[in-house]
């Protein structure tokens, strides 16, 4: 039996997923993500040998990070699991499985995945954002994921809030050393912050208290959804996709896909005011089964 593994090393879960040839899902495990990188590899390791050992197969195996590989030296930038950062991760990982591995950022992990058969099947240019503990973007382009260069493309969320109002100025400090990151602005514990308070970072129930009337609740909702209209206005004025898929926890919230069109239109240049927002297909799950993906373009 052929199958394709994936991995979706996240910061708080790591999940794996082992997809068949044609794409059908024969199986899903996940676990806490552990601190420090031995215990990162060692777990990975484990769950791809636990599927392998329960399908009674042995497959390919593509991993999805929060962070991208440096092309020139093969070591871990970026990444907000910090644990990661200057490892050999696709090296180490690939000694400790015995095969060649692919590594790519999450959110590309994401779009690969929404692209192939979830809510962005059947458009020639996707871009799908994540929102969730951290906040990043990733681009398919014709049914391929489009790395750049130096393989940050779509790290809009390590790009500046735009047309920042005067009390968002210049933004919080992000753990990259710069300030007024979207990420420092839209990302779960952000919008936490930004409603209850410095040391909130659970936003899971804001939504709920909003719909109950709690008033503080209402207006940090209203502004994060300002601000990822601004975000994601930018995104459409640079490259114009057909469609923006959104995944992570904070794409649960519903209040998004009816508020955001007209949102954005005031900052989207002329007047193309069409936007196509949806959440992703195949919800949480969306970025292990777009690594397990990495393998398609073979």
């Amino acid at each position: 039996m052929t199958i394709r593994l994936g991995v979706d090393l996240g910061g708080t879960k790591t999940e794996v997923a082992a997809l068949d040839g044609e794409g059908r899902v024969l199986l899903r495990r996940r676990r806490p993500t552990p601190a420090g990188y031995p215990a990162i590899i060692g777990a990975i390791a484990e769950l791809v040998g636990e599927a392998e050992a329960g399908l009674v197969a042995r497959g390919t195996v593509g991993l999805g990070i929060p962070g991208s590989i440096n092309p020139r030296t093969g070591l871990v930038r970026n990444a907000n699991t910090q644990a990661l950062n200057g490892q050999p991760l696709e090296r180490d990982l690939a000694a400790a499985l015995g095969r060649e591995v692919r590594v790519m950022n999450d959110a590309n992990c994401l779009a690969m995945s929404e692209a192939a058969d979830g809510a962005g099947a059947g458009y020639p240019v996707v871009f799908a954002a994540i929102l969730g503990t951290g906040v990043g973007g990733g681009w398919v382009v014709d049914g391929r994921p489009l790395d750049g260069l130096n393989r940050v493309a779509g790290e809009w969320g390590h790009t500046p809030l735009p047309w920042m109002r005067p009390e968002e100025f210049p933004g919080p400090r992000c753990w990259c050393g710069l300030h007024g990151c979207l990420e420092t602005f839209l990302c779960g514990p952000a919008l936490a912050a930004d409603t209850d308070g410095p040391g909130h970072r659970d936003a899971s129930a804001v939504e709920a208290r909003a719909r109950a009337g709690d008033p503080a609740a209402a207006a940090g909702l209203a502004r994060h959804a300002d601000r990822l209209a601004r975000a994601l206005a930018v995104v459409v004025n640079l490259v114009d996709p057909e469609v923006i898929v959104l995944g992570g926890g904070v794409s649960n919230f519903a209040h998004l896909y009816r508020d955001l069109p007209g949102l954005m239109a005031p900052f989207i240049f002329g007047d193309a005011k069409a936007v196509n927002i949806l959440p992703a297909r195949h919800g949480d799950s969306s970025g292990v089964f777009g690594a397990a993906r990495l393998w398609d373009r073979d």
